[in-house]
């Protein structure tokens, strides 16, 4: 199927198609008429002249026959005849043959003895006529003489009885047909065709042009029949005339060329063609003009949805009151309501629903459209405070007041970035301290009281800036970077602060670590570490703790603060700490296999305390090894869920799990998780441990932290003891066990066992 880029297009041809197969039909229906006309007239006057012939040769046949009859009655001839006189027949023959106008004449004997005047026959020949003759069924016909068609005329010879007969015989030839042609009233041709063994024979000897159709033409039985030839298209008539040779029949062929019956017509076929053609042309040009009329406002509107579509303004001119005008009415109405929606729609876009404020969609542009300035957000501080303290619809409404005060106070509008999070640019062309100082000024103006919902509120805001060209630290969005600086400010205290790339570090290399652990933990890059634990009453080592270290391929040794800090934030401590685990259960065997049964700590973050699934492996693992495992918590990773917390913790304890609170006083401590909390042990953290032989206030603590913990049921463990002084200290509080450089620093297992083979007095000295 033909497709079309342009309806005008498609109308044009579409009509002049239809009436081109108009103009076809009716030109189909002309030339069938003219031609059926033709071919009637050529009919009409191919019957009427073979009518003509027939009168032509039965009158020329009569005549000759009379001559023939006067010769064959005169008494003197049939006495010469008789007496066989053959000269005297000869000379009569010829005078005669001369007064009838004939080629030759001749005697023919009943017996085949024959005697010629002018003509001269074989004997093929004779025998041939006499066969005719003495049949008695024909006495005119045609007769082949050397080759051509002659007429042959008899007239019987009585003396009383049959004695022979009179011939005259005269040539068919073409200057007979030419005659027969003239008489005609169109300029057929006429001819006299014998079939011979080889096809039919003209009168001149060769096969007849007509050859192929006079089978045809004789078996209509005289009707005309259409055929080609040679010469093209031609209609045949055929008059079959007496022949003397039964064998070779001969008949009168009348032809007439169709060509010619149609050249007459030519100039009207012409003169209809030029008419049809610029009747085409005509239409062509007037259908093409009219669908170019009618399109137009079409391909206006084509073009104009495009610019729609396109995102730009598009309105179509109303030229008529028609379907199309109206359709052109209509689609302005729906550009402008989508152009309204647009607007609407791109300032919901740009804009924060709840203060009206430009959003951070809007501030990034803004940004791309300045590249020296400086981009400054405001945080609310105690954002969460204040929010649950006067609700979030009286929230928004206070966001919106501190923007609408800040754009005042600098003329620039101010944009939400976040929740708690307002945005602007500061335009100070790259000076970092005037742009520092004149986001202190700002926060400053922002923290006078405001009146919201008829009471005071207070609120304090934080400024974090960045600048573009600066150092990004992995950040590529400069609000990104700005965001980072109020973080910072606020983790030092100040009202304001510059991105500071050193300071932020790179998270997004420290992320990839994690991508690393798993395999780390295959290939046995990541490694267990123990640090003694030395019993201050048995003067023994009796434990140790594990300690993850990871040797990475590319970046070398990862703190362990790095690496177990971002698998806690991406998910990744459950394996990390499953597989310490399994690992501490091997090493204890091994240990045990080397003749030192010692329980092994490991630590156990905060957020698996509350995971069943990982409390499930760690009962099952420890279950089947009957391994003596203690885990390390801190008290504070029970205040998340502490249901769910101290109801593993208390299994863990059911199934001889030891648990031990870590880094007891570095944080938060709560007497009251500390008294729920089911622990066999109590490490007080290294930063009261290493100044207790300087801090008389230390070693107060310490001493009450040992007393309670003991008053608890649990044993204490001082972290951090370096020091022999230390060590005596904590021996006469009463401290139960040391764990520390001067005991031992952090061993693979093999230095391990190498350590624990010599004397633990030896070792604590």
């Amino acid at each position: 199927m033909i497709h079309f880029r342009h309806l005008r297009t498609r109308l044009t041809v579409l009509y002049a198609g239809l009436f081109g197969l108009a103009l076809m039909l009716v030109a189909v229906a002309v030339f069938t008429a003219i031609t059926a006309s033709a071919r009637g007239v050529v009919r009409s006057e191919l019957t009427a002249s073979g009518a003509v012939y027939d009168q032509l040769w039965s009158s020329r046949s009569a005549q000759l026959e009379q001559g023939a009859a006067v010769l064959a009655q005169d008494f003197g001839f049939r006495e010469a005849v008789a007496t066989n006189d053959e000269p005297t027949v000869r000379s009569a023959l010829e005078n005669l043959s001369a007064r009838q106008g004939v080629d030759g004449a001749l005697l023919l004997g009943v017996d085949g003895y024959a005697i010629a005047g002018g003509a001269s026959l074989d004997d093929a020949t004779l025998d041939t006529l006499w066969t005719g003759l003495n049949g008695g069924e024909i006495s005119s016909g045609v007769l082949d003489l050397n080759g051509q068609p002659h007429q042959a005329v008899a007239a019987p010879v009585m003396a009383p009885v049959l004695i022979g007969w009179v011939v005259f015989i005269d040539r068919l030839d073409q200057a007979q047909m030419t005659r027969l042609e003239e008489l005609s009233a169109i300029p057929l041709s006429a001819s006299v065709l014998t079939r011979a063994a080889d096809g039919w024979r003209d009168m001149s000897g060769p096969e007849s042009a007509l050859a192929g159709l006079m089978n045809r033409a004789v078996a209509a039985d005289g009707a005309a029949v259409t055929g080609r030839n040679a010469q093209g298209e031609a209609m045949v008539l055929a008059r079959p005339l007496p022949s003397f040779d039964a064998d070779a029949p001969a008949v009168l062929a009348l032809s007439y060329p169709m060509a010619k019956a149609l050249k007459p017509y030519e100039p009207m076929f012409w003169a209809l063609g030029a008419i049809s053609l610029l009747g085409l042309a005509l239409l062509v040009a007037g259908t093409w003009f009219l669908s170019r009329g009618l399109t137009k406002p079409i391909s206006a509107l084509d073009e104009a949805v495009h610019r729609l579509q396109a995102g730009e303004d598009a309105r179509v001119e109303i030229t008529s009151s028609d379907e199309i005008g109206r359709l052109a009415e209509s689609f302005n109405a729906m550009a402008g309501d989508i152009r309204d929606r647009q607007a609407r729609l791109t300032h919901m876009a740009l804009h924060d629903l709840e203060t009206g404020l430009p959003n951070r969609l809007w501030l990034e542009r803004e940004v791309a459209s300045s590249a020296s300035a400086h981009v400054v957000l405001f945080g609310v501080d105690r954002f969460e405070v204040v929010r649950n303290a006067i609700g979030f619809e009286a929230m928004g409404q206070l966001v919106a007041a501190l923007g609408a005060r800040l754009s005042a106070a600098t003329g620039a509008p101010v944009a939400r970035v976040g929740a708690g999070v307002m945005g602007m640019v500061l335009d100070v062309e790259g000076d970092d301290a005037r742009a520092l100082a004149s986001a202190i000024r700002l926060c400053a103006v922002a923290d006078e009281p405001l009146k919201l919902i008829g009471a005071r509120v207070d609120a304090a805001l934080t400024a974090g800036l960045a600048r573009a060209g600066q150092a990004t630290g992995g950040l590529d969005a400069i609000v990104d970077r700005a965001g980072v600086a109020v973080d910072q400010a606020r983790a030092t205290g100040a009202k304001a602060a510059l991105f500071d790339a050193a300071a932020y570090g790179d998270p997004g290399a420290n992320l990839s670590l994690m991508s690393d652990l798993i395999g780390a933990l295959e290939s046995e890059q990541v490694w267990m570490a123990y640090q003694p634990k030395f019993d201050l009453r048995q003067n023994a080592i009796t434990g140790v703790e594990g300690l993850m270290r990871w040797n990475h391929p590319k970046r070398g040794f990862i703190a362990p603060d790095l690496f177990i800090g971002m698998a806690e934030e991406t998910g990744q401590i459950r394996a990390l700490t499953e597989w310490g685990v399994r690992r501490a259960i091997a090493d204890q065997k091994a240990l045990a296999k080397a003749g030192h049964n010692l329980k092994v700590s490991i630590n156990v973050s905060g957020r698996l305390l509350s995971d069943e699934s990982f409390a499930r492996f760690a009962l099952n693992a420890v279950s089947r090894a009957r391994a003596d495992l203690c885990f390390e918590i801190t008290e504070t990773a029970v205040i998340d869920n502490p249901e769910a917390a101290l109801g593993i913790i208390d299994r863990f304890t059911a199934a001889g799990i030891k648990v031990s609170i870590d880094d007891y006083g570095s944080g938060l401590s709560s007497l009251a998780y500390l008294k729920r909390i089911a622990a066999d042990e109590l490490k007080i953290d290294k930063a009261f441990v290493m100044s207790l032989d300087e801090s008389a206030k230390d070693a107060l603590l310490v001493k009450s932290t040992i007393d309670l913990a003991h008053s608890l049921g649990m044993t204490v463990t001082a972290e951090g003891v370096e020091t022999q002084t230390a060590l005596a200290l904590l021996r006469g509080m009463g401290c139960d066990t040391a764990q520390g450089y001067l005991i031992a620093r952090p061993l693979a297992l093999p230095a391990l066992i190498e350590r624990l083979d010599k004397p633990a007095l030896e070792a604590a000295a």
